[in-house]
């Protein structure tokens, strides 16, 4: 059974696909250089948002419950389609704002793995497709 469900809709603009989770719309585009509108985020930079989103708040709640002074969390992402060794490849940056030791620094990074997305990522995923008939 599937937790999350998004709906993707493309229909009368070039590319511009409207994209709804049952609670908030948005819009998935690419660039006027491949022929879209630009109205949204290309799908490689919502992936990215996704990723970044996640890992900022795993490490915002687990340094909650820890009771450290982590007063913000800036992840910055970049895709790289093309890396040396011929997968694509993600860097992920992360900056901690607040008054937290080595220590405390060195387990944040290594939590910055286990966000769900990132687990999502870098395991194994299936993706079914199937056809479903219109009316």
């Amino acid at each position: 059974m599937a937790h999350d469900i998004v709906n993707a809709h493309l229909s009368g603009e070039p590319f511009r696909t409207l994209l709804t989770d049952g609670r908030h719309d948005w819009f998935g585009d690419v660039g006027r250089e491949s022929g879209g509108m630009d109205a949204g985020p290309d799908p490689h930079a919502q992936l990215l948002a996704a990723l970044g989103t996640c890992t900022a708040i795993t490490l915002k709640m687990y340094a909650a419950r820890k009771g450290w002074p982590l007063d913000d969390v800036r992840v910055r992402l970049a895709y790289a389609p093309d890396h040396k060794d011929g997968d694509a490849k993600i860097d992920r940056q992360v900056e901690f704002v607040g008054a937290l030791d080595a220590d405390q620094r060195a387990r944040l990074l290594e939590i910055a793995n286990a966000c769900p997305i990132h687990k999502l990522l870098t395991g194994p995923v299936a993706v079914a497709t199937t056809l479903t008939e219109s009316p």
